[in-house]
């Protein structure tokens, strides 16, 4: 099993904690944003009261670790690798508890390249326990806005994870899978779901709209988030998400294997 002692070590090696790929000026840009209420940095969550920019930087000092000096404005950002695993600990405990329930489960990400390969392990490791891994709205077409303007996207599962495409894109897991941090995609699965009077879940696992669009809705969703997505943790602060765990999500698909391990033994789900 690997030791927290070891994965502190590997978090700050990979870039995933400690200092991050993700720049200062991204996420203060970001937090900006979410203060006048820019529904591209929302991700589908409605806050419940105003915030500003200093309280989303001192949310995200708090939950992260990142510097809360406004003054501090350029150069990258930093993730206390400490917070990370604490917050892992809480996202293996929830995965833990479903497994038990053996709860219904929908995954999804916005990030398909670095992040399909975290989540398909644990759809797999829940399914194996007895949760139903859902697929709702399997190739639905969704119309979306990108910086090119409104794209047709399309609703794909790879490994029990939902990702969106370009349409008639297939062939390897992630080819065509486009990067976005639309609720859109979770809003269509769950009303696809919904009309169907099929199970509805009872925990969403994920990132980006995913997670916030559902907790906004009310369905339990734990995930992951950057310096510079304040809104899962607003989600968190508000009650809408139970777990966010705070790292780079952009990095090689390969530096979040030692978190699939580490989250699995504690979820005492490891084959």
């Amino acid at each position: 099993m690997l030791s927290s002692g070891a994965l502190r070590a590997h978090l700050i090696e990979a870039r995933l904690a400690g200092t991050i790929a993700t720049t200062r000026e991204q996420s203060l840009r970001r937090y900006r944003l979410f203060a006048a209420r820019d529904p591209r940095v929302l991700l589908g969550l409605e806050p419940e009261r105003d915030w500003s920019f200093g309280d989303v930087l001192r949310l995200m000092g708090r939950e992260c670790g990142i510097s809360v000096d406004p003054t501090h404005t350029s150069g990258p950002d930093a993730i206390e690798p400490d917070r990370t695993i604490a917050a892992l600990d809480a996202f293996a405990d929830r995965i833990a508890a479903a497994a038990a329930r053996r709860t219904p489960v929908l995954l999804g990400t916005g990030h398909p390249h670095p992040l399909l390969d975290f989540y398909a392990a644990l759809a797999d490791a829940l399914s194996s326990a007895g949760c139903p891994v859902l697929t709702p709205a399997y190739g639905r077409r969704v119309d979306m806005a990108t910086r090119f303007g409104v794209r047709t996207r399309v609703l794909d599962y790879v490994q029990g994870v939902a990702l969106m495409r370009e349409p008639g894109v297939g062939g390897a897991p992630v080819e065509g899978g486009v990067h976005t941090h639309s609720p859109l995609p979770v809003r269509t699965a769950l009303g696809v779901a919904a009309a169907a009077a099929g199970p509805l879940p009872g925990l969403v696992i994920g990132d980006h709209g995913w997670v916030c669009g559902a907790g906004q809705l009310g369905i339990e969703a734990i995930g992951l988030a950057d310096a510079d997505d304040p809104a899962p943790f607003v989600g968190r602060a508000e009650g809408h998400l139970s777990v966010v765990v705070p790292l780079d999500d952009g990095a090689p698909s390969a530096c979040y294997r030692p978190l699939i391990h580490y989250v699995l033994n504690r979820a005492c789900l490891s084959r």
